[in-house]
C-alpha cells in the first residue's frame, strides 16, 4: 500500500486509520512556485482524483486550505504499488506525500497558488480514509447539496475553497479592525453574556439557572439568565467608570428573532464605545441652522464618525483595494425617506419617489394638508432618464396601498379624476380636475407610469410603500439586464432619526401601544428638541441617531447617549411608561449617571453583515462557521432541543 519504514506500526486492515509517527510537511499545497523546483518536499492534505493516464501513470491533486498541488504518479518511478494504493484510496481522504517539485509545461500553468508546478510522487501514505458513502462531495460544484444537508454536514461544507476563504477573509479583517482601534487608543473589553432581562427593545433568549434564590421561605421560583443583546449597558458603565475612555470589542450578541438570510439568532458585533462624546457643534446665540451647510451632519458624534470612517476606509483598502472618499455622504432620516422611501437607502441607481402635493390642484391641496398627508409618486417616464426601468415597471406586481395609472403622451391631466387614491382623499366630493402644467412638471409630458400613495407628512418606520416598489422595480431590471448597479460602494449616513416610535412592529411585543425608542432608550434627542420632549411633543423629537449605510444594507448604527440621569428617568417614566418593574432593571445605570458619568456615544458594526458584502454572497450563513438555519435551527449539533422532566425541575420548571 505504500513504503513502510523499519518499525512502523502494521495497519491493521485494509484502508484503517494511520496511527503512528509520520513525516512534518515542509510546505503547504498552495506555496509552491517555479522556484521550489528539484527540490523534495512532504505535503500533507486530502486527496483529490484527476484522471488515469494509462496503467503505469495517473494524476491526482492534494488539498489543504492553503491552495491545491497536483500530483504526478508514475509507477515507473515511485513503484506499481504506490500508484495502487493511491488508485484505490477514496476521494477526500487525508494522505501524505513525498515527492520532487517540477515545473508543469507552460502550456498546463494555471494562475492559482502552485499552478505553475507539480509534484512527482516518490512516496505515499493514506492517512485517515474517507467514507465511500460520503453525504456530499463538497467540490462536486455541478452537483451542490441542498443548503440543509449542507449544514447538517457542515464540517464537509466547510472544505469548500468558497467558504474556507471567507472565513479568512473575516479573520484579517477582524484582525485589521482591532489594530486600527487600539492605534486609535481603545481598550478590548469582554463583556458578560449573561446579564439580567431588561425592555430594550429585542426579545431575548432566558437561560435557566439552579442558583438558590436568598430567602428559603419561599416556594422554589424559576431564575433567569438573559444571553446580551448587545454590550449596551456594559460598555456604557465602563466609560462612566472612567476606568476606560474608548472600549471596543468584537462582541457575542442573542436575539429570538425571527430567521432572515441576513439575521442569526447569535451574531457579532463589532462593539465601540467613547467618552467625551460631542453633543453638535456649537454656536453663537441665536445662529440658525443651515441645510445648506457644507456638512450636512447637524447632531453629535464627530467623533464616533471618524473612526468608524477610518476603519471602513483601512478595510476597503486593504481588502478590495478601493480609496474611498475622505468623508461619507450624510442624509437626514426625512430626506432618505421622501426620496428614496427607506432609511437605508440604495444610491446604486437613479430613481427617486416625489411630494406632488404642491403640483395638485387647490382644492385636493387642502384637503391633505387638513389631514397631515401628502400624494407620493413614482414615476417611469417613455423619456430616455428612465430607459432602464420601463420593461421592468410593466413586469411588477401591484401593491393595494399603491395606484398604478398609465399616464398617454399629452399635457391633459384628466388621469387625476379617474384615480382611486384621489377620490378616497375628496370623499363625497366628485373631482374634476383639467391642468395642462401637472404633466410637464412631472415629467409626464412623453407619457409613461406614474405610482402613487398617500402617507403622513411625519414619515415613520424603515420604508414606505413606494420604496418598496422602488427597490421592486430595480430588481426587475436587473434580472433583464437592463439596468447595472454602480460597481463603486456607495456609503451614506442617516441621522435625525424620530427619536420615538410606535411603526416598530419587532418592538410592539413588548410596547404594547406605548412609544418605543427607534434606536434603543439610552439615546439622546437633539439639543433643539430638547424642550419638545418635555412638553410632551413626542413624534416631533429627533435622535441623536446615526446609521450607516452600504448599497441599501444597514451595516451599522449607534448614537450619543443620554449622560443626564434626570432626562433618562423622564424617558424611561414619562415617554416609554415603563412600570416599576421595568424602571428597576435600569437603577445601576441611573445611579453610574448621577456619579458623574461624562458625555459618551457609540457605535457597533453589523460584523456578520459586513462580511458577507465583503465576502459578495447574499447571506451571513456563508461567512460564519457554524451558522443556524434560517428558522434559528441548528442541524449539526442538534439545537434546540428538549429536555427531561428531571433536568427540567432542578430549575423549578415543568412542561406544560
Amino acid at each position: 500500500m505504500s513504503h513502510a519504514h523499519p518499525g512502523e506500526p502494521r495497519l491493521i486492515a485494509e484502508h484503517a486509520a494511520y496511527s503512528g509517527p509520520f513525516q512534518t510537511r515542509t510546505h503547504t499545497c498552495g506555496s509552491l512556485g517555479l522556484e521550489d523546483a528539484d527540490k523534495r518536499v512532504v505535503l500533507q492534505g486530502w486527496l483529490v482524483h484527476k484522471g488515469k493516464v494509462n496503467k503505469k501513470m495517473s494524476f491526482f491533486g492534494i488539498r489543504d486550505s492553503y491552495g491545491i498541488t497536483q500530483l504526478v504518479v508514475d509507477a515507473r518511478k515511485c513503484g506499481s504499488d504506490v500508484l495502487a494504493a493511491m488508485r484505490e484510496a477514496p476521494e477526500e481522504s487525508t494522505v501524505l506525500v513525498e515527492g520532487i517539485v517540477t515545473p508543469r509545461p507552460e502550456s498546463q500553468r494555471r494562475d492559482v497558488p502552485a499552478g505553475h508546478v507539480e509534484i512527482l510522487v516518490s512516496s505515499f501514505k493514506l492517512l485517515n480514509p474517507a467514507d465511500r458513502n460520503m453525504p456530499f462531495m463538497p467540490f462536486d460544484t455541478q452537483n451542490l447539496a441542498n443548503e440543509d444537508l449542507r449544514l447538517r454536514y457542515r464540517y464537509l461544507d466547510l472544505r469548500r475553497t468558497e467558504l474556507t476563504s471567507n472565513l479568512k477573509k473575516r479573520s484579517e479583517v477582524a484582525f485589521l479592525i482591532r489594530s486600527t482601534l487600539h492605534e486609535q487608543g481603545f481598550t478590548e473589553v469582554e463583556t458578560p453574556m449573561l446579564l439580567n432581562s431588561t425592555p430594550e427593545g429585542a426579545r431575548e433568549y432566558l437561560v435557566p439557572t439552579r442558583v438558590k434564590q436568598s430567602s428559603s421561605d419561599t416556594a422554589p421560583q424559576p431564575l433567569f439568565y438573559a444571553l446580551s443583546q448587545s454590550p449596551q449597558q456594559p460598555k456604557q458603565l465602563l466609560v462612566a467608570s472612567g476606568a476606560v475612555d474608548r472600549y471596543f470589542q468584537l462582541a457575542r450578541c442573542f436575539r429570538d428573532e425571527d430567521g432572515r438570510k441576513d439575521r442569526q439568532p447569535e451574531f457579532t458585533q463589532v462593539d465601540l464605545e467613547m467618552a467625551w462624546v460631542s453633543w453638535g457643534k456649537e454656536r453663537a446665540t441665536g445662529e440658525a441652522l443651515s441645510q445648506s451647510e457644507p456638512d450636512p451632519w447637524r447632531i453629535g458624534g464627530h467623533e464616533v464618525r471618524d473612526i468608524v470612517e477610518t476603519i471602513i476606509r483601512r478595510i476597503w483598502k486593504k481588502i478590495e483595494s478601493v480609496e474611498l472618499e475622505d468623508r461619507f455622504r450624510v442624509m437626514t432620516y426625512n430626506e432618505a425617506m421622501g426620496r428614496y422611501g427607506s432609511d437605508k437607502p440604495d444610491l446604486r441607481f437613479e430613481l427617486e419617489i416625489q411630494d406632488i402635493t404642491s403640483h395638485l390642484p387647490q382644492p385636493l391641496r387642502e384637503v391633505l394638508e387638513a389631514k397631515g398627508e401628502i400624494l407620493e409618486a413614482l414615476i417611469v417616464t417613455n423619456g430616455a432618464e428612465h430607459a432602464s426601468f420601463v420593461q421592468a415597471a410593466s413586469e411588477v406586481a401591484d401593491d393595494k396601498s399603491v395606484e398604478r395609472v398609465q399616464v398617454a403622451p399629452t399635457t391633459s391631466s384628466s388621469w387625476l379624476n379617474q384615480s382611486r387614491i384621489v377620490v378616497e382623499i375628496l370623499g363625497n366630493a366628485s373631482p374634476a380636475f383639467e391642468s395642462s402644467e401637472l404633466n410637464p412638471a412631472l415629467g409626464l409630458a412623453e407619457g409613461g407610469s406614474i405610482w402613487l400613495s398617500k402617507r403622513p407628512r411625519r414619515p415613520e418606520g424603515g420604508w414606505t410603500a413606494l420604496g418598496r416598489l422602488r427597490l421592486a422595480i430595480a430588481e426587475a431590471a436587473q434580472r433583464r439586464g437592463d439596468l447595472v448597479l454602480r460597481h463603486e460602494p456607495q456609503f451614506l449616513w442617516v441621522t435625525e432619526f424620530p427619536l420615538f416610535t410606535r411603526a416598530d412592529e419587532d418592538k410592539e411585543f413588548l410596547a404594547h401601544g406605548r412609544w418605543s425608542s427607534s434606536h434603543h432608550p439610552f439615546t439622546a434627542p437633539m439639543s433643539e428638541d430638547i424642550e419638545k420632549m418635555y412638553a410632551g411633543k413626542v413624534e416631533e423629537v429627533r435622535g441623536q441617531h446615526y446609521d450607516l449605510v452600504l448599497n441599501g444594507v444597514e451595516i451599522g448604527g449607534g448614537s450619543v447617549r443620554v449622560h443626564d440621569a434626570a432626562m433618562q428617568e423622564h424617558i424611561f417614566a414619562n415617554i416609554l411608561q415603563l412600570d416599576e418593574k421595568e424602571k428597576s432593571s435600569f437603577n445601576h445605570l441611573l445611579h453610574a449617571l448621577r456619579c458623574g458619568a461624562p458625555p459618551h456615544g457609540g457605535f457597533a458594526f453589523g460584523f456578520d453583515r459586513l462580511m458577507a458584502i465583503l465576502c459578495k454572497t447574499s447571506s451571513i450563513r456563508d461567512v460564519i462557521a457554524f451558522p443556524k438555519t434560517a428558522a434559528g435551527t441548528d442541524l449539526l449539533f442538534k439545537s434546540p432541543s428538549p429536555s427531561t422532566a428531571e433536568v427540567l425541575a432542578q430549575y423549578a420548571l415543568r412542561s406544560l
